[in-house]
């Protein structure tokens, strides 16, 4: 992290999660950024900067005033950026989005077809049986509302290796990433990784899931396992809860960046 006497720039590996350095501030505020177009968090009377030296100029005041909560809630030992999910993404819809769009959607189209939600249990014996049943139950609504939403009814597959969409089907999801905004791009990006899915990220900004369903339908298999066979306690638990931030945190990022 380094400092001079009118901003704070953080290092490249805020973006990684490792501890940057001790508390050195006292005071968190924002203001409306230099151009009057947008707004940046100041620590006590330096402006804070992305690892790449450029203002965080954040597009509304609830974002702003989130983020300099995240900086307001850190103890004097150390900074902790995996602490500060809003920032993290901010910085991500301000530096790597814009240069690298093509790349994203290139990636998360990739992935596709391998979609959580096309993906369903054998059901050849009694327990896959159960997770196929609760599948069609759970998925297939969503399911359905993707086909009125796009135009098109995806391919459910069996397979380890996956299945094919339609062609148009996907072209259709591809341009509708086309046309999303930094922000927009950012938050489904970090939901997809997350979920193993594009549809439910989709479904999230587009209010069909709420987050608690989101992490519902993507726990689905694994909440079975522990309904059967227990919950392991430093294992599940804390898999759960890192879900439910990487998940909530995006969500919360988009309406705050909209707001």
């Amino acid at each position: 992290m380094t400092r001079d006497g009118s901003s704070v720039t953080m290092p490249m590996s805020f973006m990684t999660g490792s501890i940057v350095g001790k508390r050195f501030y006292k005071e968190v505020t924002t203001r409306v950024a230099d151009d009057g177009n947008g707004w940046t968090v100041m620590l006590d009377y330096r402006t804070l900067k992305t690892p790449s030296k450029r203002p965080l100029k954040c597009p509304t005041l609830s974002l702003a005033m989130a983020i300099a909560a995240e900086w307001e809630f850190q103890q004097t030992d150390g900074i902790r950026p995996f602490t500060m999910p809003l920032m993290r993404l901010t910085c991500t819809a301000l530096e790597r989005v814009p240069l690298t769009r093509a790349k994203i959607i290139e990636q998360l189209m990739k992935k596709f077809h391998q979609d959580l939600v096309f993906c369903r249990s054998p059901g050849d014996n009694d327990w896959t049986k159960g997770v196929l049943e609760k599948q069609v139950e759970k998925i297939d609504p969503l399911l359905d509302w993707v086909e009125s939403e796009f135009g098109y009814k995806p391919v459910v597959y069996s397979s380890f290796f996956g299945g094919q969409q339609e062609d148009d089907f996907v072209k259709a999801i591809e341009n509708v990433l086309k046309k999303m905004t930094n922000c927009e791009l950012a938050t489904v990006d970090a939901m997809a990784a997350a979920a193993h899915s594009l549809i439910i990220p989709l479904a999230i900004i587009r209010r069909r899931l709420q987050i608690e369903e989101a992490i519902e339908l993507i726990r689905l298999e694994e909440d079975l396992q522990v309904d059967r066979w227990g919950l392991v306690e430093g294992g599940h638990d804390v898999d759960i809860a890192d879900l439910q931030v990487q998940i909530s945190s995006a969500a919360v990022f988009l309406g705050l960046s909209q707001t």
